[in-house]
């Protein structure tokens, strides 16, 4: 079959994308103890492979696979779970398949493959069972609380004492006692619901997701010598954790990005604001002067 330039071009990109996410789901599946898991990103892995030989049979080319973008996705799945990275690196290929429409008049076969990268690989992404998701609600409520509480402690803080080893002092009792707190109500709650998550488990996700967001919070007022600049800081960093953390749910769970950030960022700012003028009054009514 004789191709039109632009469509062989096409064809020879869908061709680099599809062997290159083979790969990717190759050397996942070899990591995952989950039997299940294993079949499922095995059998995604094996429709990528099909759909390279589909292209192969026009063009003609044995096309060699991204090695950039293979070692970043199997990074990537490897460090936040496969379940973000196999979406993230889905979320790249509906770029491809715009090319698969275009080529459709031309190639019967386009058709078919854009039904699987729409309806079958995002069922069998959808069954995949992993702990990072299962206990992203701890995870939610350790840096939610994290970010509100010391962002509004920290503010209310800083102008009431005007020191910033004082201000970190103070944060960093507050907030490992409020990790302390918050894995042991969380430990309690999910031990009185009926769900698969396991109480330490949850507890732990709920603790440690405090306690690093407690440091990276409060790491300002250990590194410089001004307390609003710190103040300023620490706000820049806590909208960061929030898009950054918001960013992965949306990519793992199919969740809209905007609405949340939004509604995290300016509880967080608004609690810290009001903190602020707070803790003015305070000073003034307590007649602190350090």
């Amino acid at each position: 079959m004789e191709l039109l330039p632009e469509i062989r071009q096409e064809l020879l990109r869908a061709q680099r994308t599809e062997i290159t996410e083979y790969n990717v789901y190759k050397n996942i599946a070899k990591t995952l103890k989950n039997p299940e898991n294993r079949r499922i990103v095995e059998e995604i892995g094996e429709d990528e492979k099909r759909h390279y030989e589909i292209w192969k049979g026009y063009t003609g080319v044995a096309v060699k696979p991204n090695r950039f973008q293979i070692w970043l996705y199997t990074t990537i799945s490897r460090l936040f779970g496969f379940t973000f990275g196999f979406k993230l690196m889905e979320l790249g290929e509906e770029k491809a398949q715009v090319n698969y429409e275009k080529i459709e008049d031309a190639i019967p076969e386009a058709k078919d493959v854009i039904h699987d990268e729409n309806t079958h690989e995002n069922k069998l992404l959808n069954m995949l069972d992993e702990d990072a998701l299962l206990y992203a609600g701890s995870v939610v409520l350790g840096l939610n609380d994290a970010l509100v509480e010391l962002t509004g402690a920290l503010a209310g803080l800083t102008l009431a004492f005007q020191d910033v080893k004082i201000i970190a002092l103070s944060g960093l009792i507050t907030g490992i006692a409020a990790s302390l707190s918050m894995g042991a109500s969380e430990y309690i709650s999910t031990s009185a619901e009926e769900t698969e998550k396991h109480p330490v488990r949850a507890a732990i996700y709920t603790g440690v997701a405090y306690i690093l967001t407690v440091a990276l919070l409060i790491l300002p007022y250990l590194t410089l010598n001004n307390e609003y600049l710190a103040l300023g800081i620490t706000l820049a960093i806590s909208v960061l954790i929030i898009a950054v953390f918001n960013f992965y749910i949306s990519v793992a769970k199919d969740e809209p990005f905007g609405k949340r950030f939004l509604e995290m960022a300016g509880l967080s700012l608004g609690v810290a604001a009001f903190s602020f003028i707070i803790g003015y009054f305070i000073r003034q009514w307590l007649g602190v002067d350090i």
